[in-house]
C-alpha cells in the first residue's frame, strides 16, 4: 500500500514537469504583419486539402445519417403494416 502511494505522489509530482518539458517552446510575437508569401514554407498552411477533407467529412456524414434515418423509417412502416394488418383481422374475425 506504501508503494502505490509513493507511485501516485510521484506520478503526481513529476506529471506536470513532464507536461512542461513536452511543450515546444514558444515561437517570439512580431510586432507587424507579414504576408503569407513572405513566411517560410514550414508556416504556410495549404488550405485546399483541409477545405476538401472537411467537406467530404460532412458529405459523408450527411450520407450515412440519411441512411440510417432511411432504414428506421422502413423498419417503422413495416411495424405499422404488420399493426395495420393485426387490427384488421381482429375486426373481421
Amino acid at each position: 500500500m506504501l508503494h502505490l502511494r509513493f507511485a501516485f505522489a510521484t506520478l503526481l509530482l513529476t506529471g506536470p514537469v513532464a507536461l512542461a518539458a513536452a511543450q515546444p517552446a514558444q515561437p517570439t510575437q512580431q510586432d507587424e504583419f507579414v504576408p503569407i508569401s513572405q513566411l517560410p514554407p514550414q508556416e504556410q498552411l495549404p488550405a485546399a486539402p483541409l477545405l476538401v477533407g472537411a467537406y467530404v467529412f460532412v458529405v459523408v456524414t450527411l450520407f450515412v445519417y440519411v441512411l440510417s434515418v432511411a432504414r428506421r423509417v422502413t423498419t417503422v412502416q413495416r411495424e405499422v403494416d404488420s399493426l395495420a394488418a393485426e387490427i384488421k383481422g381482429r375486426k373481421k374475425g
